[in-house]
Formats: structure tokens, sequence, C-alpha cells
């Protein structure tokens, strides 16, 4: 059975008040971490219309290729939750994420932006399948992105829901955009 990502990314205009009530509710800090992200479109289709992703990740000796799917209505809703299946590639050390870049170069892909990101990750004391990361984007912002990982989107999509209200978010104003169209929006 292939599990579904279910995410949803809001702005945060105050972190602090989100740890703290992360720390109330029990959630760990299960690390920190800087992440550059390059991300890729084909000479002949635009991923930026399509919604597509491919993306070369190097964060703090770890380094992999991704590939997300063309988002459609059944992959993106009107709530601006993301439900793709993931191909994910992990490379054998963060060195390889140059050799990863000049390989798409070399066979044309297109490079769009480079992301950088500082994320700090919280895991739900009881549930593996429950994490919360606040993110501080180059050039973006500030943004919280809360993920369920399940088998059936439905129920992860309401779950979901659930732990913005109790994080006390769900006010905050969703990012339908990725990192990738909000730095590359910023002119970067």
């Amino acid at each position: 059975m292939h599990l579904i990502e279910v995410e949803r990314k809001r702005e945060l205009p105050d972190a602090s008040t989100l740890r703290q009530r992360l720390i109330e509710l029990g959630y760990r800090e299960a690390g920190h971490l800087t992440e550059v992200d390059t991300y890729y479109s084909r000479p002949d289709v635009d991923y930026m219309k399509t919604v597509e992703c491919l993306r070369i990740r190097n964060r703090d000796g770890f380094a992999e290729m991704t590939y997300k799917p063309p988002s459609n209505v059944t992959t993106h809703s009107d709530a601006d939750v993301i439900a793709k299946r993931e191909t994910n590639v992990t490379l054998s050390g963060p060195d390889q994420a140059a050799a990863a870049n000049q390989l798409l170069a070399a066979i044309g892909m297109v490079e769009l932006v480079r992301v950088e990101k500082a994320r700090t990750i919280y895991q739900h004391p009881e549930h593996d399948d429950i994490i919360v990361a606040i993110d501080a984007v180059t050039h973006a912002g500030t943004f919280v992105e809360t993920e369920v990982t399940a088998a059936d989107t439905d129920a992860a999509t309401i779950h979901l829901k659930e732990v913005e209200s109790e994080l006390g978010i769900a006010d905050h104003p969703v990012v339908g955009l990725p990192y990738r169209d909000l730095v590359m929006a910023a002119g970067h």
C-alpha cells in the first residue's frame, strides 16, 4: 500500500507563539536543518504551468532527487491541501547533489531557481504520521507546513484540519504556492 502525503502550508506571522503551543501539546523537536533546493523544468514542458516538481535537495550530509507529478483537481484541492505521490531517489552523499545538478544541466534541463530554507521539524508525541515544520525561507518569509501521511486522502485531510485547529493556526492565511514559486515571485 502506497502512502499519500497530505500537507498544507500557511503564513506564520509569529513563530514563537506556535513553538510554545507545540511544546504545550508535547511535540518534540525532531531536527533543525538547512536545505538548499535547486528546481528544474524541461525545455519542452513548463513545470511552472503543469505544477510539476523536479528538484535536487542538499541538506546537512544528505542529498536526494525528487519528482512530483503535475497538479490537478485530484492532487490539489480548493482548500490548498496537496496530496501527491512523490518519487525520491536518495543520492549516495551530499557531494552527489552537485553531480546531479550537473547531470540535469547536461541533459538540457532548465534551472528555475535555488531555494534556501532553515527548517525546524516537530514530531507529534504519539503519532509518527504527523509532522509540523517551521520554515524560514530566504527571500520569501516564515511559514508552517503541517503534514499527515496516510493511505486514505479524505481521512488524512480531516485529520490535517484537526491538527491545524489544535495548533491554533487554522486561521492563518493558506499559501497555495510552493517555496519555489514564492522565491521566483520575489525576483530571485
